[in-house]
């Protein structure tokens, strides 16, 4: 069993593979005022429950955005599982072709979606990873990163409009409502959240294709809520687990 970590801003998420198959899939929150310890009790909580035995796990891998948790997830999960485990950064091997002016910038979880888009689909690629940031990354039909755009995830604005103004409240964002036009305070946020974002993806994905000819497919993963995906009228190739098969990907490169 092959265990595969991403720590993104807000959320860690964890995932254990037998040969192929995801076995499960867990999320935690990223916290920065939690210890070593306190991660090491959580990880081996989400073992527990799913029934894996250590002995059955011969290696691992993380992806981080958050330096500050790299080295505390990374201990906490040798304190569990006592096994080699890799970190997706400059010296681990990828496959994947950078072009941007320095590579070693390049988010690891964003190679990591890139890696396993470009093993399911045919390049040329544009793809999108949504969660506190949205970043949408372009390859070519010569499967190169050429690089991409990125801006503030919806999740984060609409908490930050929440915060700022006085009367507006939290509402549903699963809710797609059938007017654009809201007639009331809750329906006129859906319809800026997600009505707003799926055009704003829209546009930017009718950019990206200008510049790779016009012929690229989607593939998104991360959190993007469903009534934002079904209201764009882009076609899209959702893939929830894409960034833990690519950091899966990247482990049997690198443990061969």
């Amino acid at each position: 069993m092959v265990v595969t970590i991403n720590i993104g801003n807000s959320h860690i998420l964890f995932g254990i593979w037998q040969e192929d198959c995801l076995l499960f899939r867990s999320t935690i929150s990223s916290d920065l005022n939690r210890s070593t310890d306190e991660y090491a009790i959580q990880l081996h909580s989400i073992l527990s429950l799913h029934q894996v035995s250590l002995l059955e796990i011969s290696g691992g891998i993380i992806s981080s955005v958050v330096p500050s948790l790299t080295g505390r997830i990374r201990s906490a999960i040798q304190q569990v599982c006592h096994t080699k485990f890799f970190t997706v950064g400059p010296g681990l091997k990828s496959g994947l072709s950078i072009r941007i002016d320095n590579p070693a910038q390049l988010g690891a979880e964003l190679v990591c979606a890139a890696v396993a888009a470009l093993e399911s689909f045919p390049p040329p690629l544009i793809v999108i990873t949504m969660d506190t940031a949205i970043s949408i990354m372009a390859i070519n039909e010569n499967q190169q990163l050429l690089g991409g755009s990125i801006f503030p995830g919806p999740i984060l604005s609409f908490d930050a409009l929440i915060q700022k103004t006085a009367q507006l409240s939290q509402v549903d964002l699963d809710s797609c409502p059938n007017s654009i036009i809201g007639t009331n305070t809750i329906s006129s946020m859906q319809s800026g959240f997600i009505w707003g974002t799926a055009c704003m993806l829209d546009g930017m994905i009718a950019k990206f294709q200008q510049e790779l000819n016009g012929n690229a497919l989607v593939v998104c993963t991360g959190r993007i809520p469903g009534a934002v995906r079904s209201a764009c009228t882009t076609s899209m190739h959702y893939q929830q687990n894409l960034i833990l098969r690519g950091l899966l990907l990247i482990y049997r490169k690198n443990s061969r």
